[in-house]
Order: structure tokens, then C-alpha cells, then sequence
């Protein structure tokens, strides 16, 4: 008899065991282990993943990693992209969509050297310019397009350097401007021995070309399943508990990221300078997306020109059913 209860209570600690599993949910990084996914690093370190009965692995990215291939193939549950390259690929066939927006305002900029003669957009034409691709020259592209100024190299437009992730062509002068993000490449350059005053800045919101970026994004026939969408908005809020977090403790986060870096290449001070940056991105939304927003991105990028980034109006390329679940606002 005592045996046959022991028995029973073993099965019954294992059923409820089993209830009591996390959910799993792998998230693909847009890049490497940095401030620009703070909120998410501290997600997980703070507990605020597990207390919302999942079990989250964080996906670095990189420069051989595209974040809607990755989740195309199966090896992401959600990923961070920017809204012009998740609407391209949509467009090319893959129904990738935007369940929330942790990031409110663009950090895309334009960072020329000063000494290369360049003071307004208009002095671009007959200058090399640095642009990132994989999804990221879509914006760039828009810009030329509304300022008619040619990508073709020709002596009224402008040559297109196919920008690796560093800043290296500005600071050799293979380049008169290069992108760089407010919270990253920016202060690399400044971190490398150029002062602010050698430097002119062209943000892209200042331009009126700026697009949503750093997104969630998930596959459209997932978001049909019930579970999946609880799962999401479990997640979204989750995230959007870190992203509060990072703003009122921006040293902390520092700490959690660094500690997430599994090169070790990251430096405290640079990392500090990205999440003071990053948290003015975030600050000021609920983690939903603005629809004025995203149709001021749709409208940039469908003007790009002869050839635009998209050829129509994108349909169902967001939802607020993982938003509106997890009780998020704008």
C-alpha cells in the first residue's frame, strides 16, 4: 500500500512537472550580443522570460546572418529586423509580419567627414558614400530616390561602397560618408580619435526618409495557431519588462549584456554609450506598432524611384493580435 502511494505521488509530481514546463521561444538577433537587444538580454537575466512560463534562447546575429532566412527555415520562433527588409521579403514570397515594435525612433544616420566638402544632402553627387546591405540599403536607397540623385557612380550621383560593419572606410578616406547608427558606429568613430566638430550628421528622421526599425517578426501561419499567439504575447511583454528595465537601470544593463558577449570584444564604455542611446529609441512606446508609422515607412519606400524597395501596398504585413493579448499599447 505504501508503496502503490508512493507511486502515485511520484506520477502526480511528474504530471504537474510537465504542466509546468516552459514554453520554448528562440529569438534571432538582427546582430551581435550588444545594447541594441539590451531589453531582451535583461528579460532573460532578471527572470521576467521564466516568471512568463518561458524558456527564451537568444540568437546573436551577425554579418552572414539574415534574421528572415533564419526565420524562414525554421531556426527562429521571432526575430528583430528592420521594417524595409522584412517588407521586401514579404514581397519576394515569405509572410513574415510585425507582432510588436520595441523601438519607437530611428538611430540611421549619415556620417560624413567634414573635410570631404559635404555640408548638405546636396553636395552628395561626385562623393563615394558607405552603405550597409542585407536588407539594411533599403532606406539609403529611398533618400537617393527622393533627393534624384543616381547610385550608378555616374558624375551627377553618387558611388555606392558596399560598407562592411566597421567604420574603416571613413577613417581611411575610402569614403567621404559612411552609416552609422546613433548608439553604435557613430561612437565608434568618435572612440577611434575624431572629434564631433570633423564630422557632419545627416539622420535619416531629419531627412524624412526614416523607417521602422528593430521590429518582432513572425511567420503569418504561425500567428494562425492560438497557442503560438499566447506564447508570442507572453514573450512581447516579457521583452517589453526588460526594455522598462534597461532604461531605469542602463549600468546593469550594461553588465547583462557584456556578460551575454560570448567574444568578449565588447568594451564597457562603448556598450554604455549604445544603451544610453538605444533607450532614447525605445522610450515612449508601449511595444505595439503605430500604424503611422508603419505607413509612413510603406510610403518611403514604395517612391524609391525606377526601382523601389516594394511595388505595392503590403497587406497583412502586421497584426495588434500579439499586442493587444499581451495588453500593450502604442
Amino acid at each position: 500500500m505504501k508503496h502503490w502511494l508512493c507511486g502515485l505521488a511520484l506520477v502526480a509530481s511528474g504530471a504537474a512537472g510537465a504542466a509546468q514546463a516552459a514554453d520554448a521561444v528562440s529569438l534571432q538577433l538582427k546582430w551581435v550580443a550588444d545594447a541594441q537587444f539590451g531589453g531582451y538580454y535583461v528579460a532573460k537575466d532578471k527572470g521576467f522570460y521564466k516568471d512568463a512560463g518561458l524558456d527564451v534562447t537568444i540568437k546573436p546575429g551577425g554579418p552572414d546572418i539574415n534574421p528572415q532566412q533564419v526565420l524562414a527555415g525554421g531556426g527562429a520562433d521571432v526575430v528583430v529586423d528592420w521594417m524595409p527588409s522584412a517588407l521586401a521579403t514579404r514581397e519576394k514570397g515569405s509572410p513574415v509580419v510585425n507582432i510588436a515594435q520595441p523601438f519607437k525612433r530611428s538611430g540611421l544616420q549619415l556620417t560624413c567627414r567634414a573635410d570631404s566638402g559635404i555640408k548638405t544632402p546636396e553636395n552628395f553627387p561626385g562623393h563615394t558614400l558607405g552603405v550597409w546591405f542585407a536588407g539594411n540599403e533599403y532606406p539609403f536607397l529611398a533618400w537617393m530616390a527622393k533627393l534624384g540623385v543616381k547610385t550608378d557612380g555616374s558624375p551627377s550621383g553618387v558611388t555606392v561602397l558596399k560598407q562592411g560593419f566597421n567604420v574603416d572606410p571613413l577613417l581611411q578616406k575610402q569614403a567621404a560618408c559612411i552609416s552609422t547608427m546613433t548608439y553604435n558606429e557613430y561612437w565608434q568613430v568618435l572612440e577611434s580619435g575624431m572629434k564631433p566638430e570633423q564630422l557632419v550628421v545627416f539622420n535619416y528622421t531629419d531627412q524624412g526618409v526614416a523607417t521602422v526599425e528593430d521590429g518582432l517578426y513572425a511567420l503569418e501561419g504561425k500567428l494562425k495557431d492560438p497557442a503560438f499567439v499566447d506564447k508570442m504575447a507572453r514573450f512581447v511583454k516579457a521583452s517589453m519588462k526588460g526594455w522598462d528595465y534597461a532604461r531605469q537601470h542602463p549600468d546593469e544593463t550594461v553588465k547583462i549584456v557584456l556578460d551575454n558577449d560570448p567574444s568578449g570584444a565588447q568594451t564597457e564604455v562603448h556598450q554604455k554609450h549604445m544603451i544610453d542611446e538605444v533607450n532614447l529609441l525605445t522610450q515612449g512606446t508601449g511595444g505595439a506598432l503605430d500604424p503611422a508609422d508603419y505607413e509612413r515607412t510603406v510610403k518611403i519606400l514604395l517612391s524609391a524611384g525606377s526601382d523601389p524597395v516594394i511595388t505595392k501596398e503590403p497587406q497583412g504585413a502586421w497584426t495588434h493580435a500579439v499586442s493587444e493579448k499581451a495588453g500593450l499599447t502604442q
